[in-house]
């Protein structure tokens, strides 16, 4: 029974790694046409701080999941946020209301900045040092811990 329970372990083991991998790879493929030049926008921040730029539709469900990760860490350094095609004003007030969500978030009514970023799919995450050079994007799901960790490297 014991060698059963460990063969069954080692194989969930192993299926895992594999979808970390394959998840991972994909990522890297979506990344690449990203426009990795396009943090000329008109908003009011800080240039000489790092800052998060992640763009996500309130439509998305892996979006909706990475939501308390981006609420998480605009608390302790500069976001700004994308809502894609998600609506009025009014309806991405409801959902950051009924989500407890409080990060700063444009209205991208008809997915422009979307398409200045050639972002194709949602979420997608910049990171920006404080010399406003990209340190870091990624397309899909990122936890808070490593948007913490590039945060960090970003002040530096």
């Amino acid at each position: 029974m014991k060698e059963k329970i460990k063969h069954y372990l080692k194989e969930i083991s192993l299926f895992f790694l594999v979808m970390v991998v394959f998840a991972n790879i994909f990522s890297f493929y979506r990344a690449i046409n990203l426009n990795k030049q396009a943090l000329d926008i008109n908003y009011s921040y800080n240039k000489s701080k790092p800052i998060l730029i992640h763009i996500w539709a309130t439509w998305c469900p892996t979006c909706h999941i990475e939501a308390s990760n981006i609420q998480s860490i605009s608390k302790d350094y500069q976001v700004l946020t994308f809502a894609v095609k998600s609506g009025s004003d009014e309806e991405i007030k409801q959902y950051m209301d009924d989500n407890n969500l409080n990060f700063n978030v444009i209205n991208d009514y008809e997915g422009y900045y979307a398409r200045n970023f050639n972002v194709s799919a949602y979420p997608t995450t910049f990171i920006y040092d404080k010399d406003q050079n990209l340190i870091f994007n990624e397309v899909g799901y990122t936890s808070t811990i490593g948007l913490r960790l590039r945060m960090w490297y970003a002040s530096l």
